[in-house]
């Protein structure tokens, strides 16, 4: 399938961590987007958007849309060929789950895939899944084949009270292959990062987990020692290219674990150690397991003793081979990713 690239294309969540470079590589590129956020208005945080779009050969064109109203996204289809999903809550402070996370995330991606049913124009869909909808806990890659987790395995793991983020990625993705199936005229390409790192486009107004787990490496919080806790690894540079690629890869199809690298939370923040190591408090050494599973919990809700148990020491292995082979994407260093993402905040004075 060839798409017009002379089409606009839509964005939502435009605004977000991995949907701001998005946008930036189609603005370079001299895509128009259409960019649907909850409030355009709100211009301290778009501005970043607007200075690349000056910078480049495309153009940028704001949309007021809400992930829970039907219909919301249906003029900011309107005329594109390729539909980006990538607004989904991502947070770990969540006082009920069903409302905060899988609502939006369900009847979020119900509603925008309703519109691009009733859209002539739009054949192709590209969702910002993750690896969440693959596991819940690193504990779970020892019951995969060879202990690696591929494009084949779903979550079966996750309930509202465990994991409820990792449902929330899991039944949108789901709910997204069954309305594909239901048609014939848009095809479905979903990609599926792991923890996404990387230098924040605007972080005065980034809430993501990435941010917060920056952030508690620099400022103390994690100078007493890191958990060893599985996880896999990608830049948000490289997450913006798997999308790009997705869309206007006539062969794209299925799934694509996004992950550049199999590591734990310690691993990275010893990767700012060359650069930063003499300013700021970094992690040294592995915080004991007993030790975070007795203060875990009283520092995030989320943080319970089942899900320490099921991630801390645990190894976590995802085969990347498929995005590599069928769309010529190759990652960046995990040290290049750190260090990057540490230097904006300490260029934004979020240490000071």
């Amino acid at each position: 399938m060839n798409i017009d690239k002379s089409m606009p294309v839509m964005v939502t969540g435009a605004s977000g961590f991995v949907a701001g470079w998005l946008v930036k590589k189609l603005l370079e590129e001299g895509f128009t987007v259409h960019a649907a956020v909850r409030n355009p208005s709100n211009k301290e945080k778009l501005n970043h958007l607007d200075s690349i779009a000056v910078a480049s050969a495309g153009m940028i064109k704001y949309f007021k849309a809400d992930l829970l109203t039907a219909g919301a996204y249906k003029k900011a289809m309107e005329g594109c060929s390729v539909v980006f999903h990538t607004a989904s809550p991502f947070t770990s402070e969540v006082k009920n789950p069903q409302k905060e996370l899988i609502e939006p995330a369900v009847i979020g991606t119900e509603n925008v895939l309703q519109s691009v049913n009733e859209t002539t124009t739009v054949i192709r869909v590209v969702l910002t899944s993750s690896c969440a909808a693959i596991y819940s806990d690193a504990i779970d890659c020892q019951k995969a084949p060879d202990g690696i987790l591929t494009e084949e395995i779903w979550n079966t793991t996750a309930t509202l009270d465990h994991q409820p983020y990792c449902l929330s990625k899991t039944l949108a993705e789901r709910k997204a292959w069954e309305m594909n199936k239901a048609q014939s005229k848009w095809s479905l390409v979903t990609i599926n990062p792991s923890f996404v790192m990387g230098p924040m486009l605007n972080p005065k107004y980034t809430t993501s987990e990435s941010f917060n787990v920056l952030k508690q490496m620099g400022d103390g919080t994690m100078k007493m020692g890191a958990p060893k806790m599985g996880i896999g690894l990608v830049d948000v540079r490289d997450v913006a290219d798997a999308h790009f690629a997705a869309a206007f890869h006539p062969e794209a199809s299925g799934r694509y674990i996004t992950s550049a690298h199999n590591t734990d939370i310690l691993e990275m923040g010893l990767s700012l150690h060359e650069k930063f190591g003499k300013e700021y408090p970094l992690p040294k050494k592995a915080i004991p397991k007993w030790l975070i599973m007795l203060i875990g919990p009283m520092m995030n809700k989320l943080m319970t003793r089942k899900m320490l148990r099921n991630n801390i020491n645990h190894e976590w292995k995802a085969d990347n081979s498929k995005i590599k082979k069928e769309l010529g994407i190759s990652f960046r260093p995990m040290q290049e990713t750190m260090q990057d993402g540490f230097q904006v905040l300490v260029d934004n004075g979020i240490f000071s």
